[in-house]
């Protein structure tokens, strides 16, 4: 896998605004990003800071709300209501589109994060309301979600146009959930490891944790802003697909 390249660009996207600091960094490798609008991590100053760098650098800005958990920083489904829920929602992707239009900027996407993205692909509950947060906002607002999730599905259903998403640093159970956290594999933190997984996305495959071959689709594809060593494996994922011809648009 990894040289046999027949996509020739794709929209790598990155999880902002999570107390990393390493937004200046990442942005000018990047060309979509989705940032904490409050739920598990981030404020006005911090929405603000990544917002004017993504306009500086031409990036698309997306919302990525989640359970309101900043304790467990999103990754537990929270004992909330459906409404208490679909408020929260509507509140950080409002949040976050106040600071987009003082920038005269549009908001490209939505995003959800953690527990409840997950939960979103495999629960028609939480699909639906993410769904309908969504339609609180501009009717060309775009759902990030892995293709055939439920969350994709019921956007696709009510007119919201979807991008279908994939990771390039997490590893994929042959059901094409993402391997858990808590597994000791569930992360790739190698460059090589993570230019050979995306290479293969971008040809409709993916290696997963049980070392099978699965078909998998991917409109935009994320790495993740949290691990220690991200802004080297962007960069280094950025020059590989350079050296093969895949532009990052």
């Amino acid at each position: 896998m990894g040289e046999n390249i027949r996509m020739s660009q794709f929209d790598l996207n990155c999880d902002l605004g999570e107390g990393m600091n390493n937004e200046a960094e990442l942005m000018p490798y990047i060309s979509s990003c989705s940032v904490a609008c409050g739920g598990h991590v981030g404020d006005q100053s911090s929405m603000q800071h990544v917002v004017a760098l993504a306009i500086e650098h031409g990036v698309k800005v997306g919302a990525h709300p989640s359970y309101p958990d900043q304790k467990n920083f999103g990754r537990k489904i929270l004992d909330i209501t459906n409404a208490e829920l679909l408020t929260s929602l509507i509140d950080q992707i409002q949040s976050l589109q106040s600071i987009t239009d003082s920038f005269h900027m549009k908001l490209n996407h939505v995003k959800p994060h953690g527990a409840l993205y997950n939960l979103a692909c495999v629960d028609e509950v939480a699909a639906k309301i993410v769904v309908s947060a969504m339609h609180s906002f501009d009717d060309d607002l775009k759902l990030y979600a892995p293709a055939y999730s439920l969350m994709a599905v019921e956007a696709q259903k009510q007119g919201i146009t979807v991008l279908t998403e994939a990771f390039a640093d997490r590893v994929y159970n042959t059901d094409l959930s993402l391997v858990s956290r808590s597994h000791e594999r569930a992360l790739i933190t190698n460059s090589e490891e993570i230019f050979q997984q995306v290479s293969s996305i971008v040809n409709g495959k993916v290696q997963t944790l049980e070392n099978e071959i699965v078909n998998i689709q991917a409109d935009t594809i994320c790495i993740h802003s949290d691990t220690d060593n991200a802004v080297t494996l962007v960069k280094d994922l950025v020059q590989s697909c350079k050296r093969v011809g895949i532009k990052i648009t």
